[in-house]
């Protein structure tokens, strides 16, 4: 969904992971930067490998250079930056559809579905069992 807001162009879409939900909107710009949860990139994601792992879908798509805005709320921070991940890779296929199938083949567009199993009644854990005794 493309939206005009104070003469600006977006394109928003929603990425998610475990229980970590972003809120992505990606604008053309000039040079590429991020504005997470109204804090600088870097001291967001702290370490390198969380940052190439948001940027990626910039990268292998070369669609250009963007603004991009989140709002991440839940889970922990390496989640938080999946779901950043799977919420730009969408972004992009909003913004530019012929994106779609690079992005699909390197499995950007996929939710990952692996998320904590509940604990269940009468167990210690998800599976975990009392230790049993015969007698």
């Amino acid at each position: 969904m493309t939206t005009e807001n104070k003469k600006e162009k977006y394109t928003e879409a929603t990425g998610r992971r475990k229980t970590s939900v972003a809120r992505i909107r990606i604008t053309p710009a000039s040079k590429t930067s991020f504005k997470i949860n109204e804090r600088d990139f870097a001291s967001y994601f702290p370490t390198e490998e969380l940052r190439k792992l948001v940027e990626e879908p910039l990268e292998k798509s070369k669609l250009g250079t963007f603004t991009i805005t989140a709002v991440i709320k839940g889970g922990g921070i390496h989640s938080q930056a999946e779901a950043m991940q799977h919420g730009i890779s969408r972004a992009l296929v909003n913004f530019d559809p012929s994106s779609r199938t690079k992005l699909k083949t390197l499995g950007f567009l996929k939710r990952d579905p692996r998320a904590k199993e509940r604990h269940k009644f009468g167990l210690k854990k998800a599976r975990k069992a009392p230790q049993w005794s015969k007698r």
